[in-house]
């Protein structure tokens, strides 16, 4: 990995990976950022654009459009290319579409020599992120996938609206699959130090228990309901994908809900889901195993099985 100037590389100059690299510039993240995609062009015509607000940035950030041998310099590698989530379509049903068009991709980038970080985006996130570790042969500290980093963002945000707090002071997780299977760990959210669940209690009716079920369904059917508004969602998970390239490149070794291989955590092995996971310079370093309580951890096994039952035939096929 290069350690005088932080690269990161982008493969997919669509609405996803477009609003990353616009993220990336305005928070003055990296020293250089390279944009590839299968349409040249485009990829050009984004890096401009985008260079021409530099002189308004925090830190100045080289950007230009590349191929796939520069990736052989660069720290880490964004994967946001893919076909898009259709309206009705369920993530899991992208699966055979995006399984090729992933594997594609890492091939190139692998056979340039790289020897960095890869994080994905691409849906199905979780199962994509294990395609991505079998075809790149890296670590498996060292492929992540986006999981349910935006889901806990947009769970802290509802929560933060509910409780009337800031969301930064909301600390709550979305776990298991990207996806329709997801679950709120509620055991584990917390509003500052206090238990959402007690603030509740102690609330004398202000707050009710059946309101954050509500809550967590408007969270998990959040991507629907923006896609049937305005075609596709990629602001948000801009900005979630900037977050865990922060925690890379700055070592920070912050706890993001990631997608992660689980090696015997929570009783599970061999699948890449969403769970809370300390993240640095050299990837996932921890996955933290929080104390589910019993619906919780069935939750979990729940989304894990439909993970499993999806990637198996995909792997076996690579």
């Amino acid at each position: 990995m290069v350690s005088n100037v932080n690269r990161v590389a982008l493969v997919g100059t669509g609405f996803v990976g477009t609003s990353f690299a616009y993220a990336m510039v305005n928070q003055g993240i990296t020293g250089e950022i390279i944009l590839i995609d299968v349409n040249k062009d485009k990829a050009e015509g984004e890096a401009m654009d985008i260079a021409h607000g530099i002189p308004f940035a925090p830190s100045r950030t080289k950007i230009r459009a590349g191929d796939y041998s520069d990736c052989r310099m660069c720290d880490v590698v964004v994967i946001t290319a893919g076909a898009n989530q259709k309206p009705g379509e369920t993530r899991l049903e992208l699966l055979e579409r995006n399984a090729q068009i992933m594997k594609g991709i890492v091939k190139q980038i692998m056979s340039n020599y790289f020897n960095g970080i890869l994080v994905i985006a691409t849906n199905p996130v979780d199962i994509l992120t294990n395609v991505a570790w079998k075809v790149s042969g890296l670590p498996k500290n060292r492929v992540i996938g986006s999981g349910t980093t935006l889901d806990t963002a947009r769970l802290r945000h509802e929560l933060s609206s509910y409780f009337d707090v800031d969301p930064r002071n909301v600390h709550a997780y979305i776990m298991g699959e990207h996806g329709d299977t997801e679950f709120a760990a509620w055991s584990h959210a917390l509003i500052g130090v206090r238990q959402v669940e007690d603030i509740i209690e102690q609330s004398h009716g202000k707050y009710r228990k059946e309101d954050l079920e509500q809550i967590f369904v408007k969270v998990r059917d959040a991507a629907y309901h923006i896609i049937e508004r305005k075609g596709a969602t990629y602001y948000g998970i801009g900005m979630a994908l900037t977050r865990i390239i922060k925690a890379i490149l700055n070592d920070e070794r912050s706890i993001l809900s990631v997608s992660s291989f689980l090696g015997g955590e929570y009783g599970q092995n061999n699948i890449f889901i969403g769970v809370p996971a300390v993240v640095g310079r050299a990837g996932v370093t921890e996955v933290i195993e929080l104390q589910l309580n019993d619906e919780e951890q069935q939750k979990l096994a729940h989304s894990v099985g439909v993970l499993k039952e999806s990637t198996k035939p995909i792997l076996e096929n690579l």
